[in-house]
This record gives C-alpha cells, sequence and structure tokens, in this order.
C-alpha cells in the first residue's frame, strides 16, 4: 500500500503522486498535449489530466525533477498554479543564516521561488499547489537548524509581537548579568596589568592563583549563562558543515576560555611564559556582542513600525444598528451590510458607504493628504480614518481582509518582505564568508606560532581569536532588508505603496516618466469651463435652454453642461423634441426655443457667421479647449468649452519630476493641436497624442525603443496593458481600491505628487544601501587583516579580541541606525 508522506503524497516501492493545478486548458487536445509533455519528463511513471477539475494526476520516482515537470507543463504555454506563503523564521543571526535556509526552501520540491529576510525574520515562498506543502518547508527548515511557522492571522501576528517583546526582555536580563559578572573579571585581569594599587591588592590580598580562580568562575557563569546561546546554535550549525556568526563567537570564545582553563589549572602544558589567562577577553567578548543584539533587536523593531502603525489604525470594537437597536461589537464579527454608527472623534471600523448624516474626515493615513474631506450621503468611507465633526451612520461594504487598510498592510509586507536585485551580490559572498574567515583564523594561529618568536603561542591565540570575532555577516545580512523595511513603511506613510518591492530599486532608474492624460493629469471628469454669450442673450438663460437639450444625451461633453447647470441650481424643462446630428451636434426644442448645439460646422450649416468670438475661440485652442457653438431661434447665442480640467497639483508634480532630471511624455487619445496646447501650458517633453487606448502599450514600448527605461503613469483601470509594458508601472489610486494588479507602485492619494515623491525615496532607499553595504563590506576588508596582524610589523599594533567584538557589535548597530534615518525622509517639495 505505501504510506502516507507530510504532503500528503504517498509513496509506492519508490514512486510518488502528486496532483497539480493547470490553467490554460480548454478543450481535449489540451489535456492530450499537457499529458505527453509531462509524460517525456525523465523519472515520470505515468501522468493524466482531467480537464474538468484542471488537474494532473502525475506519478513519478526519485530520479524525476519536479521543476522539469512544471517547465514542462509551462513551454507548452499552460500554466502549473502557484500559492504564496510566508514563513516566520526563529534562529536567524547573520546573513549565513539567511542563505541557508533559502537554500533548504529552494531546495523543496515545487518551490518556485523563496526569499528569506533577516530583519522581519520572514520567508516568502512562492510554491506550485499540489507539489509542496507547509509541512514540507517547515520541516526543510528544521533540517538545517532554524524553528519556522506559517505566518497567519492578526492573532498570530499578535503574538509574533510579543514572542520578540520576550526574545527583547531575555536580552536585556542577559546584558545585564553579564556586564555585572564580567565587571569584576575585567578589573582584576587588566586594573592588574595597568593600575598599581589593584595590582598591589590582588598579589597582597586576594593573591594571583585565587584572583584566576575567580576570574574562572564568574567567566565560566558569563559563557555558559548570558553566553550559552552562541554555543546552542554555533555548535550545533558547525557540526553540520554550516558554521554561522554564533559559530565564530563559541570558537572564539571558547579558544580564549580553554587556553585560560590550561594556564589556570595545568600551566605545566604550556611551553614556558606563555601560562596567560584571557578570561577577560572571553568575559567581554560575550558581553560586548549582547549588547550590540539587544540595540541592534531594539533598532530592528523600529524598522517595522510602519506595520505596527497601519494595524493600530483599526478600532478594537463598532457600534452597530441590528434589529432596531444598537450594540457594540468586536470589528472581527462585522458582516457586509451592517449599519455602523460613527461619532466625532471615533474612527472608522471597515470600508462602506454613507447611508445618514455628514462629516469631514482625516484619510491622511490612506493618502497621505492632512485636509480632511468632506463626506456626505453617498461617499465612501476608508476603515481605519478618523471622523473629525459630524456623526453619521455608514453600510459596511468590505469586511475583514477585503478593507482597504488590510490590503494596505498586506502590500507593504509584501514590499518588506522582498529581495532587491542589488542584493545578488551580497548573497553570493555571504555564502562563502565564514568559512573563509575560519580558514583566515586558522592561517592566522598558524602563521604566528610558526614564523613569530615567543610567546608565539600567545600571540597566535589572541590574533586568531581576534579575527574569528571581528568578522560580521550580520551587517551584510541587514543591510539591505532593514533599509527596504523603512523605505517603504516612510512610503506607505506618503501614501505610496510599492506593491513589488523590486520596484523600489527600478524606480530610480527610470529615464523617462510617460503619463497618460485622462484622470492622471486631469481629473477625469468634464467641466464646463467657458460659455460667453452674444448681445442680447443672459448667461443663464442660455445655460438653462443649452442644458436641457443635452439632458437626453449621454455623451461626456452633454453631462458636463448638464452638471453646470445644476450646480447652478438651474431648473431643467423636458425638451419637446431632440435629434442628434451625427458629426455636427444636437438639435432640441425646449420651452417653444429652438436649440442648436456644436461645432463650427453646424453653425456654417445654419448659415450662421462664428467670426464674432474668433479671438476667444483662438484662446481656447491655445488652451487645448475645443470650442462649441449654440445657436437659438436661428441666432448664434454662445461658444461654449468643456474641458477636463488639470488637478491643481499637477503643474507641481511636473516641476518636481524636471528638478529629478526626468523627461515627461504624454500619453492621449485627444488629437495633436489640443495634446501640444496643454503640453505647452506644463512644459511637459513629449506628446503621443491620437493614441487609442489599446495603442498606449505600443507607444510605451516606442519609447524603450530608445533605450530608455520608462515608467508609465496611468489610472489603472483601462491602463492595465501599459502598465503591465512599463519598466515600473505606477498607478493613480482612488484611496478606496488599491488592488491594481497591473501595476508596481500605487498611488493612494490619486495626485501625480506622490510620484516624484516615490522617486524621490526609490532613490534615498537606494542610496541607503548602498552607504550600508559599503559599511558592511569595508569593515570587513579593512579589519580583518587588522585582526589578523597585518600592521604589528611595521606599527606594533595589534587588536584586542575585546576591541574586536566591540566593533563587531556596532557594525551592526551602524547599518541599522542608518536604514532608520530614511524614516525622516522629506518629499521633494518640502526639501525645497
Amino acid at each position: 500500500m505505501g504510506s502516507l508522506n507530510a504532503a500528503g503524497t504517498r509513496h509506492v516501492e519508490s514512486t510518488q503522486n502528486v496532483s497539480l493545478s493547470v490553467e490554460g486548458m480548454n478543450c481535449v487536445s489540451c489535456v492530450a498535449r499537457v499529458e505527453k509533455a509531462i509524460r517525456t519528463v525523465p523519472g515520470v511513471v505515468s501522468a493524466s489530466v482531467n480537464l474538468a477539475t484542471e488537474r494532473a494526476d502525475i506519478r513519478f520516482d526519485e530520479t524525476a525533477k519536479p521543476s522539469e515537470i512544471i517547465k514542462a507543463i509551462e513551454n507548452l504555454g499552460y500554466e502549473a498554479v502557484e500559492d504564496a506563503l510566508e514563513l516566520d523564521i526563529e534562529g536567524m543571526s547573520c546573513a549565513s543564516c539567511v542563505g541557508r535556509v533559502e537554500k533548504a526552501l529552494r531546495a523543496v520540491p515545487g518551490v518556485v521561488e523563496a526569499n528569506v529576510n533577516l530583519a522581519s525574520e520572514r520567508a516568502s515562498i512562492r510554491l506550485v499547489r499540489g507539489l509542496a506543502s507547509t509541512e514540507l518547508l517547515v520541516e526543510a527548515v528544521r533540517g538545517v537548524g532554524y524553528e519556522a511557522r506559517q505566518r497567519g492571522s492578526d492573532q498570530d501576528i499578535d503574538r509574533e509581537g510579543e514572542k520578540r517583546n520576550q526574545e527583547l526582555r531575555r536580552l536585556q536580563w542577559d546584558f545585564v548579568a553579564a556586564a555585572l559578572l564580567t565587571l569584576p573579571v575585567f578589573v582584576l585581569e587588566m586594573g592588574s596589568h595597568f593600575v598599581q594599587p589593584i595590582h598591589d591588592l590582588v598579589m597582597s590580598r586576594i593573591g594571583m592563583a585565587e584572583s584566576r580562580y575567580l576570574q574562572f568562575a564568574l567567566a565560566t557563569i558569563v559563557l555558559f549563562g548570558p553566553g550559552l546561546r552562541f554555543f546552542a546554535k554555533g555548535v550545533p550549525a558547525l557540526l553540520r558543515a554550516a558554521p554561522d556568526m554564533n559559530s565564530l563567537v563559541a570558537i572564539g570564545t571558547a579558544a580564549a576560555w580553554g587556553y585560560s582553563l590550561v594556564a589556570t589549572f595545568a600551566p605545566g602544558l604550556l611551553p614556558a611564559g606563555t601560562a596567560n589567562v584571557y578570561y577577560e577577553a572571553a568575559a567581554v567578548i560575550v558581553t560586548l556582542i549582547l549588547l550590540g543584539r539587544l540595540l541592534e533587536a531594539r533598532a530592528k523593531g523600529r524598522t517595522s513600525e510602519a506595520i505596527k502603525h497601519l494595524m493600530s489604525l483599526q478600532p478594537k470594537t463598532a457600534r452597530v444598528r441590528r434589529d432596531g437597536e444598537s450594540l457594540e461589537i468586536p470589528v472581527a464579527e462585522l458582516r457586509a451590510g451592517d449599519m455602523v454608527m460613527v461619532r466625532p472623534g471615533e474612527k472608522v471600523a471597515v470600508d462602506g458607504v454613507v447611508v445618514d448624516g455628514q462629516s469631514y474626515i482625516d484619510e491622511s493615513m490612506i493618502t497621505g493628504e492632512p485636509v480632511p474631506v468632506e463626506k456626505t450621503k453617498g461617499s465612501d468611507v476608508v476603515g481605519g480614518t478618523i471622523n473629525k465633526t459630524g456623526a453619521f451612520t455608514f453600510r459596511a461594504t468590505k469586511v475583514g481582509a477585503e478593507t482597504v487598510l488590510a490590503q494596505i498592510i498586506r502590500m507593504v509586507e509584501q514590499a518588506q518582505g522582498a529581495k532587491l536585485p542589488i542584493q545578488t551580490l551580497v548573497d553570493r559572498v555571504t555564502g562563502w564568508f565564514v568559512p573563509a574567515v575560519m580558514a583566515v583564523a586558522v592561517v592566522t594561529f598558524l602563521t604566528w606560532l610558526v614564523f613569530v618568536p615567543n610567546p608565539a603561542l600567545t600571540f597566535a591565540l589572541v590574533n586568531g581569536v581576534a579575527v574569528l570575532i571581528i568578522a560580521c555577516p550580520c551587517a551584510m545580512g541587514l543591510a539591505t532588508p532593514t533599509s527596504i523595511m523603512v523605505g517603504t513603511g516612510r512610503a506607505a506613510e506618503m501614501g505610496v505603496l510599492f506593491r513589488k518591492g523590486e520596484a523600489l530599486q527600478s524606480l530610480r532608474n527610470a529615464a523617462v516618466i510617460a503619463i497618460d492624460k485622462t484622470g492622471t493629469l486631469t481629473e477625469g471628469r468634464p467641466r464646463l469651463t467657458d460659455l460667453e454669450t452674444t448681445p442680447g442673450f443672459e448667461r443663464n438663460a442660455v445655460l438653462v435652454l443649452i442644458a436641457a437639450a443635452e439632458a437626453r444625451s449621454e455623451h461626456p461633453i452633454a453631462e458636463a453642461i448638464v452638471a453646470a447647470a445644476r450646480a447652478t441650481g438651474l431648473e431643467l424643462a423636458e425638451p419637446e423634441k431632440f435629434e442628434a446630428i451625427p458629426g455636427f451636434g444636437t438639435r432640441a426644442e425646449v420651452a417653444g426655443k429652438d436649440v442648436h448645439i456644436g461645432a463650427d460646422r453646424l453653425m456654417a450649416r445654419l448659415g450662421l457667421d462664428v467670426s464674432p468670438f474668433a479671438s476667444e475661440a483662438a484662446r481656447l485652442a491655445d488652451e487645448g479647449k475645443s470650442p462649441l457653438y449654440a445657436a437659438i431661434d436661428g441666432r448664434l447665442a454662445a461658444i461654449v468649452a468643456v474641458a477636463d480640467p488639470l488637478k491643481e497639483t499637477t503643474p507641481q508634480a511636473i516641476r518636481a519630476l524636471h528638478d529629478l532630471g526626468l523627461k515627461i511624455a504624454m500619453v492621449t487619445g485627444d488629437n495633436r493641436r489640443t495634446a501640444e496646447a496643454i503640453a505647452r501650458r506644463l512644459g511637459i517633453d513629449e506628446v503621443l497624442a491620437e493614441v487609442l487606448p489599446d495603442g498606449k502599450a505600443a507607444a510605451v514600448k516606442r519609447l524603450q525603443a530608445e533605450g530608455r527605461k520608462v515608467a508609465f503613469v496611468g489610472d489603472g483601470i483601462n491602463d492595465a496593458p501599459a502598465l503591465a509594458a512599463a519598466d515600473v508601472g505606477i498607478a493613480i489610486g482612488t484611496g478606496t481600491d488599491v488592488a491594481i494588479e497591473s501595476a508596481d507602485v500605487v498611488l493612494m492619494s490619486g495626485d501625480l505628487v506622490g510620484v516624484p515623491n516615490a522617486i524621490a525615496l526609490s532613490k534615498a532607499t537606494i542610496r541607503n544601501i548602498k552607504q550600508n553595504l559599503f559599511w558592511a563590506f569595508a569593515y570587513n576588508v579593512v579589519l580583518i587583516p587588522v585582526a589578523a596582524g597585518a600592521l604589528y610589523p611595521g606599527y606594533g599594533v595589534l587588536l584586542s579580541p575585546v576591541f574586536a567584538a566591540g566593533a563587531m557589535a556596532l557594525s551592526s548597530v551602524f547599518v541599522v541606525g542608518n536604514a532608520l534615518r530614511l524614516k525622516g525622509f522629506r518629499t521633494p517639495e518640502r526639501q525645497a
């Protein structure tokens, strides 16, 4: 029969069965092609594909490579369905740990990609549905000496936060205990060498042997009490031939302690003049590294403050009206359709639509805009925003994971867990870093032992330990993820969401910003901008007639005229007759008057001269507006212009983009004359006019063909192909719908100013990462040779293991502290 493994697959002799989800099949011939392709993969015993369930049941032996099965399916144009999950990883301390966990996860059959983040202690994994399982992933992580747990609900995340707090408290206690026990060891040993009264005290009152016994007792407690964490993790890693930072510390401190142990209790085993003790070095190293980890843990906690802040925005309870009575219930129990009441000063619980009342709401947590927004009946409200003045009731439309706030948290977490291309170099280096350091330490020890006169053993030990302790893969591992976490968190505070972490790096390389006009540069809602009448006609009288005439039309221009009349408070009569004149305009009878509205050719057809409006028409054309004319009872009555007005912040955004040295291209379906008029007003560099909606992606590719990196900015509704085609797609969000799948970056405020903000933050974050990487690499390149004794022949300088420990701890703290500077990032217009 065989037995089930952790993934639920059955081993029969040396084979196993899996069931994969396959998308894209639509007929029997698809099934046959997929089955044939799978069976040709070496090691596959059988394959059966079901079109109805869209599943492939495959049996294969140990020689088959699951990746080749997936590739065979994809080569035919079908897709093996992928899932994404996140694991919380416990026990990692440096970049070497990250590399080992990633390697273990990627070795699990069915895993497409695995990225591990040291700063957030989280693994983001893409896996083929049916081929890999959470249980297998957890076992793979445990197999290399770490613990893993699937990341789940808010309660799980709360427990994770509590666990981190417990670890922080343990570090505090361990550091305090180590410091208190180390102080007497340090005073007894170093004081007796450099402070004469202490030397006299030790020799006359305590005694040399007794001093060493006391140092031995205290140092032993430090190493195997507070310092036991280094041995508990470092020794097993060493035995697995996968040493990490803990291994370096364990070997270094154990060497100093073990040598001192021999010098204390069996000095005759050592060459004459070398029976020195280094208890203080072992104890101080443990204490300083604990201090570094404590400071690092505190700083790392601050890198995730943006997520903590977002999670704290949603209130715990909400007041709902059910069955005619008011109840206060936990937010988790809210259902779509519930009527939720909000009083002044309260937070909106979930997303919904106002059904009663009026107020102003602070939506800065969503859009980054500080000005409260008016909400009346029919307005959308977003969970987590703050009600300022009035009271209102809204109907819940999205609850739980569907709310905007939940989507934002999910996007920020995904971006924070991303691995940027710049990390590739770090991964390659850290893969061999710790073994290389151990090799350098051995070479250092042997070189001093062989080539240096007595006390050669002492010098060899001190410098070998210094090399082990000075090396710091911690700083390398933290250099990139801490900057990403802080940078994406700061972006979220500004209303900029990086849906894909890679965009954080690629956005800085954009040379051209291609911008869709309608809804991006403009408000996306045509408005009546101009209405000038001829003598004998009064403005409102003309407006009420042409609005009534246009009321039956669904054209955007007609809707703008009708909206303008209603906004003025005019009552519109029902037209007696209505006629659309294709290519010319419209005609209607309103209140007994004959009304014509259309282009100049309609007026010419009526025999009317529009030259009285020549100067006005020229002005409108220069502003990128197309004039219309109105005739009433056969007389020219007015010139009318309807346009999609520019957003107030558009000129400011264009200036900010130019200040960043970027070229701007406008993509629009408008005629060239109108488009170029708008471009002149804004100072836009290139115009791609008369582009049909399905031609925007081609327009982006034309810009890319010139060898330039292109970021496309659109409203995310009909711009999906262009957003996907661009090197970076930036979607202008509305604050209430952020699930724009084609975009790499989403601007929550719907404000174009977010584009230069996002680009400036991208540049600042990558600059910060490069600073961190430079420090992490330069630190090791410079100080490892110093620790090995490179300066001793010329300058007589040696690096004490104690100072090596201090420098190592400082390097990680420096990297995290530098990343935290991004929390103070200011947008370009605020820097001006």
